[in-house]
């Protein structure tokens, strides 16, 4: 399969995965949204939410209520990252605000930013994976806007390829495979994972 560049996945703009024999669909956050909440609202009473100013992960506020993982503005890499934070965080974490996670803003100094890169390694792996099944680029992410010229380490690229390849060899947290399965059925890329996709350091460039 071909992966297309995210030019303006960012921006909300629907891009199609053309290849011979394949029924181009668009990505759109829309149908994440109602993809997530299908196969969660009612079974893990969670529910995805676009349009935010920032992400943001809300635990329910009353038994009979829905928590919200809120992903920003119409972003479809944001979905994806926030839905892949969701499916790590056991069940005492997704009890707090964010997960109770440390966070540190832009502006991260380097010993900091290696902080940041050792917590993202599972996220931005299963969100890989996400992206596999939506036939879109993965594009690691350092999140650290104030410095642009800033990239991921080798550490961190490695860390993420080698996480990426254990999910699809021993498995991915239940609730991430229950999202890749209505991943790969919606956006018909069941022939990535007839024989079990290799992630390479290669693909992230």
């Amino acid at each position: 399969m071909t992966f297309l560049s995210d030019q303006n996945l960012d921006q909300g703009k629907q891009i199609s995965i053309l290849q011979p024999g394949d029924i181009a669909v668009p990505k759109r956050v829309q149908d994440l949204v109602r993809l997530f909440n299908d196969a969660f609202v009612v079974a893990e009473k969670t529910e995805l939410v676009s349009g935010g100013e920032e992400p943001i992960y809300l635990p329910p506020v009353s038994s009979d209520a829905l928590a919200k993982i809120v992903s920003t503005s119409d972003y479809f890499s944001s979905a994806l990252h926030e839905v892949s934070h969701w499916c790590i965080a056991g069940e005492k974490r997704r009890k707090q605000v964010d997960y109770g996670y440390w966070y540190e803003p832009d502006g991260r100094d380097i010993a900091t930013q290696a902080l940041f890169e050792k917590v993202e390694v599972k996220p931005q792996a299963l969100e890989w994976i996400f992206s596999k099944a939506c036939g879109v680029k993965f594009r690691l992410s350092v999140d650290n806007v104030a410095l642009p010229e800033l990239t991921p380490s080798p550490t961190f690229i490695e860390a993420v390829v080698r996480q990426a390849n254990l999910y699809i060899s021993q498995g991915m947290p239940a609730r991430g495979q229950m999202f890749v399965n209505a991943l790969v059925a919606f956006y018909g890329t069941e022939q990535c994972f007839i024989e079990k996709p290799v992630f390479t350091a290669s693909r992230l460039s």
